[in-house]
């Protein structure tokens, strides 16, 4: 038998699952203590920015709009301009910090498609390092993360507070 000690999931397992969107929730809650525990990074008029709580790689986030839509097509040429300047932002930052040889950028529309919250667009900005696959997941269909979130998130929200103040990404 294959183990895989992962004591942090027994908080997720246990706890209360929330109603409806994640991505109209979160984002509805204010404040730091709100922000940390929903992994919320950074916040513009019309969108935000969080780490993806299962990540593919460390620093994985997602840039989503504030309103609930599954449809691309529905964006408001201003939703468009906030998002695709806070994805800008948050590319960079993720360079900045991660520096990686690579990223994939991406959307998954629809369940078929591979889209776990289906219902409300979000892009996935995941950092790619050359030989990042390795023997773990190969092998053992594991992945191995070299960060914690809580770590991920004390780096990466100083540097995106900064950039929104400054006037990066929207």
């Amino acid at each position: 038998m294959d183990e895989l000690w992962a004591p942090w999931r027994r908080d997720f397992i246990g706890a209360e699952k929330p109603q409806g969107c994640i991505f109209c929730l979160f984002p509805a809650q204010t404040g730091e203590d709100a922000d940390r525990t929903n992994l919320i990074l950074g916040r513009t008029a019309r969108s935000f920015v969080i780490l993806n709580k299962y990540p593919y790689n460390n620093g994985h986030v997602m840039v989503i709009p504030r309103r609930h839509t599954a449809d691309f097509g529905s964006l408001s040429t201003e939703e468009m301009g906030d998002l695709h300047a806070l994805l800008q932002t948050t590319l960079g930052l993720v360079r900045e910090l991660y520096k990686p040889d690579g990223v994939n950028v991406g959307m998954n529309l629809g369940k078929s498609a591979g889209a776990g919250i289906e219902e409300h667009l979000h892009w996935h900005v995941v950092p790619r390092w050359n030989g990042d696959t390795n023997f773990m997941p190969v092998l053992s269909h594991t992945r191995v993360m070299i960060e914690h979130l809580d770590q991920s998130y004390s780096s990466l929200r100083p540097r995106f507070d900064a950039a929104l103040e400054a006037g990066r990404g929207a």
